[in-house]
């Protein structure tokens, strides 16, 4: 077996991890709002916790798969994952699902940086372009697939498949985790372990000879992605956890909900689609910009939607801006490094911090203006207009000059 099947492996791995943690995590609100009567403030509340773990967690497992190896990540993730969905078919109370998620968040830290390493390792810079295409055509497809049929599955299934159903799915990923470490270790596959790819010796050689402004360049992009990435999660957290909020405030049972409020992930899959296939945004901030400001634009429009018209309308562009957002964050990660573990860490902690920030800012808001029903719409915009300015702040520090080849770029004279 070649490291490019093992690289397809990895990618039906990543499927399955996608699908089961988007099901249970996206649908966990539903199942406060209906088991335990959360409102917005209790699952923004909810959000926060599960980012703020998930932030500090990330960082430290991409440093544990980069020390330890990306398998051995794997298989602790994914068996913490499968431990606590289990034990959330017992509980009962609203403390213990606080608790059981997160176990599996906990869990769950171990295996995105892992798996982002492994389908980006020993690649060139074309090679890394085009794999992080697929990487992320698969989790957002599979995620948008989870949270479209998850609300018929959760009225159909009932509560217990939010835990049933990602555990089976994990308990698979595991075998196949180990099967495809198995595969990986045989001697004639690590004999042959470079073939089509690059050596990491040709890529150290590739790294120290990068001309000095393209470095700054790729370096200040860098910057600017894991600012812009977490707050598109600030953005993305938010929504799904007020989710329940708005489909009761338009009339939406849990399955229509799934269908309707699911179209913003599909739209995000068009956009990985398009810039997979479309190098020009490389190194180009006109286009990191012109997403971040609709990104603002559209949060704050889906949550005071009046109606399912501009809902759907508002999720279109949301989706294609959050996309270009996160694919720069992952990319600009995975380019000229060899450090993917532990960027791959950086780059989901990152997330993580989004995935708290804009919660834990509308639960206070919320909390300190409850005569307000839109305090928390207005309190997180502001936050993300804050995270506008910081691009700004980056981009003049970085003061390199746009043109469309990253290499011909060097530092404007002052």
């Amino acid at each position: 077996m070649s490291q490019r099947q093992l690289k397809n492996g990895y990618f039906i791995l990543e499927g399955l991890n996608s699908f089961s943690t988007v099901y249970y995590l996206y649908y966990l609100y539903f199942l406060m709002q209906t088991m335990f009567g959360f409102g917005n403030k209790a699952n923004l509340t909810l959000a926060a916790a599960n980012g703020l773990i998930y932030a500090v967690g990330s960082f430290w497992a991409g440093r544990f798969a980069q020390k330890f190896g990306y398998f051995t990540a794997l298989k602790w993730g994914i068996s913490i994952a499968i431990l606590a969905l289990i034990t959330g078919t017992q509980v009962n109370t609203a403390s213990g699902q606080v608790v059981v998620m997160s176990i599996m968040v906990a869990g769950m830290c171990f295996t995105w940086p892992a798996l982002e390493a492994l389908v980006s390792d020993r690649e060139t810079p074309e090679g890394v372009q085009h794999m992080i295409g697929i990487y992320n055509v698969v989790w957002s497809g599979t995620g948008a697939l989870a949270y479209f049929t998850g609300g018929a599955m959760l009225e159909k299934l009932g509560m217990k498949s939010l835990f049933w159903v990602p555990a089976a799915i994990q308990v698979g990923q595991l075998g196949l985790t180990f099967w495809l470490e198995s595969k990986a270790r045989k001697p004639e596959v690590v004999r042959n372990s470079f073939e089509g790819l690059e050596p990491p010796s040709s890529l150290a050689q590739s790294a120290s000879s990068i001309d000095p402004s393209r470095f700054a360049a790729t370096r200040t992009f860098l910057k600017l992605a894991w600012l812009a990435n977490p707050f598109a999660y600030i953005a993305m957290n938010t929504l799904v956890a007020v989710m329940p909020g708005m489909a009761h405030k338009l009339g939406l049972s849990t399955m229509a909900a799934g269908f309707c409020c699911s179209i913003w992930c599909f739209a995000r899959l068009g956009a990985f689609c398009f810039l997979w296939n479309w190098s020009g945004w490389h190194y180009q901030f006109k286009w990191l910009l012109a997403a971040y400001v609709a990104l603002v634009g559209m949060f704050a429009t889906l949550l005071l939607a009046p109606n399912l018209t501009v809902l759907v309308l508002a999720q279109i562009v949301f989706g294609a801006a959050v996309g270009l957002i996160y694919y720069s964050s992952l990319y600009y990660s995975m380019d000229n490094t060899e450090n993917h573990g532990e960027h791959g860490g950086i780059h989901e902690a990152a997330i993580g911090l989004g995935n708290f920030a804009g919660p834990a800012i509308g639960a206070i808001s919320l909390q300190l203006l409850p005569q307000f029903t839109n305090s928390a719409a207005a309190a997180v915009s502001t936050l993300l207009a804050c995270g506008l300015a910081g691009l700004m702040v980056i981009w003049r520090q970085g003061r390199i000059y746009q043109s469309p080849n990253p290499k011909c770029r060097t530092p404007a004279k002052k």
